[in-house]
C-alpha cells in the first residue's frame, strides 16, 4: 500500500504535456534516505514483513525504494478528476441587477445592523463619564469618535481584515483554519498529506526566498507551547464573540426603547426594562426563520434607518452649528485629553462603542462577498454614520445639558415617532447580526473540535453557511434577559460591551498579523506598523473599560471565561481520546493470526464501522469481534473528518484505502468535510455514493497495477542500468519516471519490494490463480461488493468514553471524569446526522483509561 507521503504541495492538473515532464518528474529514493515521508510503528513493520500484508499502517522492515514528489496515492486517486472546486462565492456568480439590489438589502440587514445602531448610545456613555464643560469637549469627543470610526471599522476591518477570509468565511476560527492549512499547528494529530490535495485547499507553499515565512512556519510546527498559545488565543476570541452575542441585544434594545422616556415623560425605567425584555423574546423567536428571509424583510428597514441617520445629521448641521466639521482636525483629540485627563481616558470606553459591529462584519462575511460588504460600507454605511455623529455634536454645541439620550433629543419634533419606530427595528436587526455571527463562530469551532456538537439547522437551500442553532439561540436569550435585569444602566452595559468587543478585536489583530507573516508574506515593516498601531490602540481602549469593570460589567467577563473553559475542556478531552485510540489500535499481528475470517463467521452484508482514526484499525473493532456472534463479509472503517477548508467538493468527499490483503475485504474510507459543509445526508444516498466511490477506487487500483505490470515487462528490453517508464494518471496526465534497476541496490536472491502508485506491492510471492487474469479478479471483487450491498448495510457505531486513571492528578480527574463527561453526555451524538433507521444500527460502548 502506498505510504502517506507528500510531494511538497505540487499540483497535478489536466493537460500536462510532455514538455512539463522535467519539472513534474517523480524521483525514487531509499526509504532510509527519506524517513520523514513515513511515520509508522516498528511493530507493524515487522508484522507486515512476516505476513506480507497489504496494509495502510505497515511498511517492510527491509530497505526498499519509495517514490517522492508528484505521485498518485490510493487515498486521493479519485480526487484527480476534479481540477478545481466549486466555490460558494457571490463574486463568482453572475447576478442580475435585481438580485444585486436584493443582495445589498440582505447585506444591510445581516452585516451592518450592529455598527449602524451605535449612534444610539455612544455619546450618551461618553458624556456620562466625561461631562461637557464647553464646546471644546464636544469637538474633542466628536474627533475621537470620527477617527475611531475611520481607523477601526474602515481601515482595519474593511481594507485589511476582510481580505484575511478563508475562502469567503470570516471570523476567529476561519483565521485559525487558514493558519492550520499553511502550518501544522492543530493539536489534534489527524492531519494527512492527502488533505492538501483537495482542490479547495489551494495551498500556497512559502517561496524559498522568503526565509522569514519558512522560519515562522517551522517554529509554529515544532513548538507545542506556541500551538497551545495560538489555540488559547482563538478560544479567547471566540468566547468574546459569544459574550458579544449577549451584550449586543441588551445594549441595542435598551437604548432604542429608552427613547420612549423622551417622547412620553410618564414612562419610567422599569417600563423600559419590561418592554426591552419583551422585544428580546420576539427577537430570538424569529431567529429560526433564517438569514435570507429575515435579512430581506429587515434590509429595507435598515436602509431607511441609515437614510434617517444621514437626514437628521444634515438637519442638525444646518440648524445648530456646522462648525463641528472642525473635528476632522485631530488636534482636538489632544485638547480633549489636556482638558479632561483621566476623565477623557475613561471616556474611551464609550468611544469604542462607535466601532461595535466591526467584528460582526467579518464574522458574517460567510453570507456575502468581500466586495459587496466593502462597497456597501464605504458608500452608504460610513457616510450616514459620520453625518449622524456630526449632527448630534452640532446639537450638543447649543445644548450641553442634552447629552443623555442625545440621539432622540436632537430629532425634529415632527419626525420623532417614525424615527423612534425605525430605531427600535434597527436595534432588533443589530442584535440579530451579532447572534448570526455567534452561530457562525460556534459552528466553525464545533467542526474543528473545540465545541460540543449541537443541532445545527441550515435555513437556506441556496446558500451554505446560513444556519440556526436552537440550543445556543435560547441559551443566549436566557443569559441576555438575566443580564438586562441585573444591569439596568446603559453606562455599565457600555463597559461590558467594550470588554467583549475589544477582546475579540485584539485576538483578530494577533491572528491577522500571523496571516500577514506566514501566508501573505508582506514586508515586515508593514506588518509591524499594523500590529503596533492597532494593537496599541485597542489595548489603550481596553485599559479604559477594565478600569470600570467593578461597576457590574464583570458579569460579561465571567461569562466569557466560562465559555473559554467549556471550549478548552472539550478540546482537551477530545485530544486525549483520539491519542488513546491511536495508541490502542489493533496490531496487524493479530489480524494475521485471525485470518481472513477474523476468527468468527463472516455473514453477507456490509458493515460501516464509524470511528475517528484516520490510520490503523480501531480498538473498538476488536470489541465488535468479541461481542457479536458474526461479522459482515465486508467491513469499511468510516472516518468523518473535518479538514481546514470551508467546502470539500462532493466528488472529492471519499478517500479509500485497502486494509489487509484482498481476501479480508476490509477497507478504510475517510469522508472529508469542510466546516461549511452540510452533513444532513440521507443514509441511502450516502451508502450509494460510498459504494460507487469504492467501486471506482477498486477499478483504479486494478488499472494502476496493470500499468505497473506493463512497465515491468517493458523493463526487460531496456538498458541494464536504467529504464524509462511512462505513467498515465487517471486524469490523463503523463509522467516520465527514470527508475534505476533494483538489481543495483539489492541482491536478486532477496525479496524485492517496490512502491506503487496506489499501494505498496508485497514481496514477490508465488503466482496465485486469482491473479492470473486481472480482469476476472476485478469482476469477482466488484460482484462480491454488489452482493454484499444487496444483503444490506449495517452501521456499527462504537461509543468510546474516557476516564482518568486512579493515579492521575486531582484536577485531571475533575476535568475528565466530571466536566468533559458532562459535556459529552449532553452533546449531540454523531448518529443524529446520519438519519439511519434503528434497525440498521449496532452500537457498542468502550471506555479508555487516560
Amino acid at each position: 500500500m502506498a505510504e502517506e507521503t507528500s510531494g511538497g504541495g505540487s499540483e497535478i492538473t489536466n493537460g500536462v504535456g510532455l514538455s512539463s515532464m522535467d519539472s513534474m518528474e517523480s524521483r525514487w529514493v531509499f526509504q532510509n534516505d527519506d524517513e520523514s515521508e513515513v511515520d509508522e510503528d516498528e511493530e507493524d513493520r515487522e508484522s507486515e514483513h512476516r505476513a506480507g500484508l497489504d496494509s495502510e499502517d505497515e511498511e517492510s522492515g527491509e530497505q526498499r525504494l519509495i517514490r517522492t514528489g508528484p505521485r498518485i496515492d490510493s487515498f486521493d486517486v479519485e480526487a484527480l478528476d476534479i481540477p478545481g472546486a466549486i466555490r460558494n462565492d457571490y463574486e463568482l456568480q453572475d447576478f442580475s441587477v435585481g438580485k444585486r439590489i436584493i443582495l445589498v438589502f440582505q447585506t444591510l440587514g445581516v452585516v451592518f445592523g450592529d455598527v449602524g445602531t451605535s449612534p444610539l448610545y455612544t455619546f450618551d456613555v461618553m458624556f456620562t463619564k466625561a461631562p461637557i464643560n464647553g464646546n471644546e469637549d464636544v469637538l474633542g469627543a466628536l474627533s475621537l469618535v470620527l477617527y475611531t470610526l475611520i481607523l477601526i471599522p474602515l481601515v482595519k476591518y474593511v481594507f485589511v481584515v476582510l481580505w484575511a477570509n478563508d475562502d469567503g468565511e470570516g471570523g476567529t476560527f476561519a483565521l485559525y483554519s487558514l493558519i492550520c492549512r499553511h502550518a501544522k499547528v492543530s493539536l489534534l494529530p489527524n492531519q494527512l498529506p492527502s488533505d492538501a490535495r483537495i482542490s479547495s485547499f489551494r495551498l500556497k507553499v512559502p517561496s524559498a526566498e522568503l526565509e522569514r515565512s519558512l522560519k515562522i512556519k517551522e517554529r509554529l510546527e515544532n513548538s507545542q507551547t506556541l500551538k497551545r498559545l495560538l489555540l488559547m488565543l482563538v478560544l479567547a476570541g471566540t468566547s468574546m464573540v459569544i459574550a458579544d452575542g449577549v451584550v449586543t441585544p441588551a445594549m441595542s434594545v435598551m437604548s432604542a426603547v429608552g427613547g420612549l422616556k423622551v417622547g412620553v415623560t410618564a414612562i419610567k425605567q422599569d417600563e423600559v426594562l419590561m418592554i426591552s425584555v419583551a422585544f428580546l423574546v420576539i427577537l430570538f423567536s424569529v431567529q429560526k426563520y433564517g438569514t435570507s428571509k429575515v435579512g430581506m424583510a429587515v434590509g429595507p428597514a435598515l436602509f431607511i434607518w441609515f437614510c434617517s441617520l444621514g437626514g437628521v445629521g444634515i438637519y442638525n448641521l444646518v440648524k445648530y452649528d456646522s462648525s463641528v466639521l472642525r473635528a476632522f482636525n485631530p488636534i482636538h483629540i489632544y485638547l480633549f485629553f489636556k482638558r479632561n485627563s483621566t476623565k477623557a481616558w475613561s471616556a474611551l470606553g464609550g468611544c469604542i462603542l462607535c466601532a461595535t459591529g466591526s467584528e460582526a462584519m467579518f464574522a458574517d462575511l460567510c453570507y456575502f462577498s468581500v466586495r459587496s460588504v466593502q462597497l456597501t460600507f464605504m458608500f452608504l454605511v460610513l457616510p450616514c454614520l459620520l453625518l449622524g455623529y456630526l449632527g448630534q455634536a452640532a446639537y450638543l454645541m447649543d445644548n450641553h445639558s442634552g447629552a443623555e439620550q442625545v440621539f432622540f433629543n436632537c430629532i425634529p419634533t415632527g419626525a420623532f415617532w417614525p424615527i423612534l419606530l425605525i430605531a427600535n427595528i434597527a436595534a432588533l436587526i443589530s442584535s440579530r447580526a451579532m447572534t448570526t455571527a455567534t452561530f457562525s463562530c460556534i459552528k466553525q469551532s464545533t467542526v474543528l473540535g473545540c465545541f460540543p456538537r449541537l443541532k445545527i439547522i441550515h435555513t437556506s437551500r441556496k446558500f451554505m453557511g446560513q444556519i440556526y442553532i436552537p440550543v445556543i439561540n435560547w441559551f443566549l436569550l436566557v443569559v441576555c434577559v438575566l443580564f438586562v435585569c441585573s444591569i439596568a444602566s446603559i453606562t455599565e452595559m457600555g463597559n461590558a460591551y467594550g470588554i467583549a468587543e475589544l477582546g475579540v478585536m485584539m485576538m483578530t489583530t494577533v491572528l491577522v498579523t500571523i496571516v500577514m507573516l506566514l501566508i501573505w508574506q508582506i514586508n515586515i515593516i508593514i506588518v509591524l506598523s499594523f500590529v503596533v498601531f492597532f494593537l496599541g490602540m485597542e489595548l489603550t481602549f481596553f485599559s479604559s473599560v477594565l478600569g470600570s469593570v467593578g461597576d457590574g460589567s464583570w458579569i460579561i467577563l465571567v461569562f466569557a471565561i466560562i465559555m473559554f473553559f467549556i471550549m478548552y475542556i472539550w478540546n482537551y478531552g477530545s485530544k486525549l481520546k483520539y491519542e488513546t485510540e491511536v495508541k490502542q489500535k489493533l496490531s496487524m499481528d493479530l489480524m494475521r493470526e485471525l485470518g481472513s475470517n477474523l476468527g468468527t463467521i463472516r455473514a453477507p452484508g456490509i458493515g460501516l464501522l464509524y470511528n475517528e482514526l484516520v490510520k490503523g484499525i480501531p480498538a473498538i473493532f476488536g470489541h465488535f469481534l468479541t461481542t457479536l456472534p458474526a461479522i459482515h463479509s465486508m467491513i469499511i472503517f468510516v472516518c468523518i473528518k473535518y479538514v481546514p477548508v470551508p467546502v470539500v467538493p462532493q466528488s472529492e468527499r471519499f478517500l479509500f484505502r485497502r486494509v489487509c490483503p484482498k481476501s479480508y475485504h476490509i477497507f478504510r474510507c475517510i469522508a472529508r468535510y469542510g466546516y461549511k459543509d452540510v452533513r444532513k445526508e440521507n443514509h441511502q444516498a450516502f451508502e450509494q455514493l460510498l459504494i460507487e466511490s469504492l467501486e471506482k477506487f477498486i477499478r483504479r487500483e486494478a488499472q494502476e497495477r496493470s500499468l505497473e505490470s506493463d512497465g515491468d515487462d517493458d523493463n526487460d528490453s531496456e538498458d541494464d542500468l536504467t529504464s524509462t517508464r511512462l505513467l498515465i494518471a487517471p486524469n490523463g496526465s503523463v509522467y516520465s519516471l527514470n527508475v534505476p534497476l533494483l538489481a543495483e541496490f539489492k541482491d536478486k536472491s532477496e525479496p524485492i519490494s517496490e512502491a506503487s502508485t496506489s499501494e505498496e506491492v508485497k514481496p514477490e510471492m508465488p503466482v496465485d490463480s486469482t491473479n492470473s487474469d486481472p480482469e476476472q479478479s476485478l469482476e469477482r471483487e466488484l460482484s462480491f461488493i454488489r452482493r454484499a450491498k444487496e444483503s444490506g448495510v449495517v452501521y456499527l457505531l462504537g461509543h468510546g468514553d474516557i476516564r482518568a486513571r486512579k493515579d492521575s492528578w486531582f484536577i485531571k480527574k475533575l476535568v475528565i471524569n466530571y466536566f468533559y463527561a458532562f459535556l459529552r453526555k449532553n452533546c449531540r451524538r454523531g448518529i443524529a446526522n446520519l438519519s439511519v433507521p434503528h434497525s440498521h444500527l449496532m452500537q457498542v460502548g468502550m471506555t479508555y483509561m487516560v
